[in-house]
């Protein structure tokens, strides 16, 4: 008797197997990190330079790192990139573990995850959707998407308890054997039916080439243009306003934990939901499904109650899983397979790039309009981004082939024993 989806090959089974137990680790060690700093006699701002330290070279290496996974076999790269986060993190936990880590030492390990995340991100998009055919793509992603996001809630709870009982430098540990276990099962994939690359004219020209691809594209860079300010903003609701109106008027870090944990909730029924349902007009439901990103920012300027917010927050990550499935499917049947992971790579750069500097001016911009004001704000670029976005034809036309073709640019479709994805998966 069959105990899964025909779908589901030994290449799908790997790469899934293979995230959830990364990002376990990883949704873990984001907490130890920071406790780990704090610890070590750090302030925020600390905190702050360390976080900043990964996703500076994160942003920097983003494009090489595309360049390289489309010149490279990509379980290759994601494998040595793997490796990359499994010493650095278990330096990093060598040195908590030894005591007074400094502050130089832990900004330069997380620096190296970043670096190792920046090749891996490209290399891992569409991989998942690569292993199975084109007719199960969406649900063979959701369900992949389900996995991940339980992951990360399950990783989060279980490493903010492990912090407590043993201390950041045992979870960091048990980061670098995850990262070791996922790269170990990424090495087993068979890619014996992709077919060779040929050589390329040197990384500037793949580059060229890749944002060629995406500017011949105006559904691509919209898109891209709309999430580089929308993830910004909720960026710095999330990370600055929110935890100042939840202990101003929710009654501290707990209700504001459980409206995170309800968004993270969402994302795992979004993604069941996604398993059900095979929209036909991928980017118009997908765009649709990111104006509830605005409702959040609302019920901080609201403020809404504790209990409100947390519906909210729930709701809003069953949209955003929606968005994440028919933006990933969409890519992956319109984009050639030789130029995806440069094409994701300009996908993830703009999704970061102004993450940090929103961050950096949500102080100011609270000083100089108020909280409330910037709230309401965050919401309406939101809207108002993805309104413009539902004017580009493309967007409204883009539709689901029930069958595979080949993508523009002559590639031919992805086999089913082929070979991962923006997903926010963390390795």
């Amino acid at each position: 008797m069959r105990t899964r989806p025909a779908w589901a090959g030994k290449n799908y089974l790997l790469l899934t197997g293979a995230t959830v137990i990364a990002n376990l680790g990883s949704s873990g060690a984001l907490i130890a990190t920071a406790f780990a700093v704090l610890a070590a006699g750090g302030s925020a701002t600390d905190v702050g330079l360390v976080a900043a330290a990964r996703t500076i070279p994160l942003v920097l290496f983003l494009l090489i790192g595309g360049a390289v996974a489309d010149r490279l076999p990509r379980h290759r790269v994601m494998v040595a990139a793997n490796a990359l986060s499994c010493v650095s993190q278990g330096l990093f936990a060598l040195l908590v573990l030894a005591g007074e880590p400094r502050l130089w030492q832990m900004a330069l390990l997380a620096a190296l995850g970043g670096t190792g995340q920046a090749f891996f991100a490209p290399a891992s998009e569409g991989m998942v959707l690569a292993s199975v055919t084109g007719e199960q793509a969406g649900r063979a992603f959701a369900v992949f998407r389900m996995g991940m996001n339980g992951a990360n809630i399950g990783g989060t709870a279980l490493g903010g308890a492990l912090v407590a009982a043993v201390g950041p430098g045992w979870v960091l540990a048990i980061d670098s054997a995850a990262f070791a276990l996922a790269g170990a099962l990424r090495a087993f994939l068979d890619v014996g039916g992709v077919p060779a690359r040929a050589p390329g004219s040197g990384v500037l020209h793949d580059l060229r080439d890749g944002w060629r691809e995406v500017a011949s594209r105006r559904w691509l860079w919209a898109v891209v243009v709309q999430f580089s300010i929308v993830n910004a903003v909720v960026a710095a609701a999330e990370a600055v306003y929110g935890p100042l109106v939840a202990e101003q008027h929710l009654g501290g870090p707990g209700p504001w934990g459980l409206a995170l944990a309800a968004f993270g909730a969402g994302t795992v029924g979004g993604a069941l939901l996604m398993t059900r349902v095979r929209p036909h007009r991928l980017l118009l439901t997908g765009a649709l499904c990111v104006f509830p990103l605005a409702f959040p920012s609302a019920a901080l300027a609201v403020p809404l109650p504790a209990g409100g917010l947390t519906a909210v927050m729930f709701g809003t990550g069953i949209a955003v899983e929606v968005f994440a499935v028919t933006w990933m499917t969409a890519l992956h049947q319109e984009i050639p397979e030789e130029k995806f992971s440069r094409v994701s790579s300009y996908d993830w750069l703009g999704s970061l790039a102004v993450v940090p500097l929103a961050t950096a001016l949500a102080g100011p911009v609270q000083d100089l309009v108020g909280r409330t004001a910037a709230l309401w704000g965050c919401s309406a670029l939101i809207a108002l981004l993805t309104a413009a976005v539902l004017c580009v034809p493309e967007v409204r036309r883009l539709t689901r082939r029930t069958k595979p073709e080949p993508a523009a640019g002559g590639a031919v479709p992805r086999a089913a024993g082929a070979t991962e994805s923006h997903t926010a998966e963390a390795e």
